[in-house]
């Protein structure tokens, strides 16, 4: 697998991609930039925010569920207008989300941190059905939110402690029993950001700083990485139409004017096509 660039748009804080199955379409956040962004019809869209944003759900053909700084919103992608599902930290301004997913049971976790990564301010919540209740706390970076295939299990990592962690669900989706470490990367020194699952079960791991996605087996094993052009990688998705085609945003934030000499497609948002690995379609919020 070798990647290439899907959209050359530069993100400060590139991250939550989500490919929409129902439309066929890519959307990913710029989270400093406070914008969602896709391509549709050839051309670049996008939709702006007066604070971040970071992580989607999709609900139907035209809406999609928005994590903000202070709420889950729900976005109509035609005619731009929002309302609030629920409140996300509204009453925290030094707070806002991070990394989310949808689950096999159509709730939507989603967690939040600080806006300056102030130790074990942020959260994990999961919205099920109208409630949102928060399911893990404290967490420093939450990211790696994703599923396995039969629904039975949830990933979640806090960046800043290196480590992923694994859960059992119930029938409805809420966590059951105690978190397990399914990765500590402490000793080789990674950086665990977004994941995905593959419906194989395998576990896709983009690694800030490496400029990789590492691909686990579901004991734990790392079985190969895909490089990328850009070191501070932050979370893929699979999407296309065969759902073999893998994307993963990126981030500018906090590299020096050499830095970016060096690596000039920080930012960008990537694609590669596996021969092997599909992914799961994105589940669909159930509000």
């Amino acid at each position: 697998m070798s990647a290439s660039i899907h959209d050359a748009r530069i993100c400060t804080l590139g991250e939550g991609p989500l490919w929409h199955p129902e439309r066929q379409q890519l959307f990913w956040f710029d989270i400093i930039g406070q914008r969602l962004l896709t391509q549709e019809n050839g051309h670049e869209r996008s939709w702006s925010w007066d604070m971040p944003c970071s992580a989607a759900g999709w609900v139907s053909k035209t809406q999609l569920m928005v994590a903000t700084a202070t709420a889950l919103e729900l976005l109509d992608l035609e005619t731009g207008t929002r309302e609030t599902v629920a409140p996300l930290e509204a009453d925290m301004p030094t707070t806002r989300s991070n990394d989310g997913r949808a689950d096999p049971q159509g709730g939507f976790w989603i967690g939040t941190m600080g806006r300056k990564l102030e130790p074990e301010t942020g959260a994990i919540y999961r919205y099920y059905r109208g409630e949102l209740r928060q399911l893990y706390a404290p967490i420093t970076i939450p990211n790696a939110i994703c599923f396995t295939p039969d629904g039975g299990h949830a990933y979640f990592a806090d960046t800043h402690q290196q480590t992923v962690w694994r859960v059992a669900l119930d029938a409805q989706g809420w966590p059951r029993g105690t978190p397990e470490i399914f990765l500590d990367t402490r000793a080789e020194k990674l950086l665990p950001d977004g994941a995905v699952v593959a419906a194989d079960g395998t576990f896709w791991n983009a690694q800030w700083g490496s400029g990789r996605i590492a691909v686990y087996d579901p004991q734990g094993h790392l079985l190969h990485a895909l490089p990328l052009p850009a070191a501070q990688t932050t979370c893929p998705a699979f999407g296309g139409p065969d759902l073999k085609t893998i994307f993963c945003t990126s981030a500018a934030e906090g590299l020096s004017s050499a830095q970016l000499d060096a690596a000039p497609h920080s930012g960008k948002t990537f694609l590669a096509t596996s021969a092997a690995a599909c992914g799961q379609a994105e589940h669909k919020v159930i509000l």
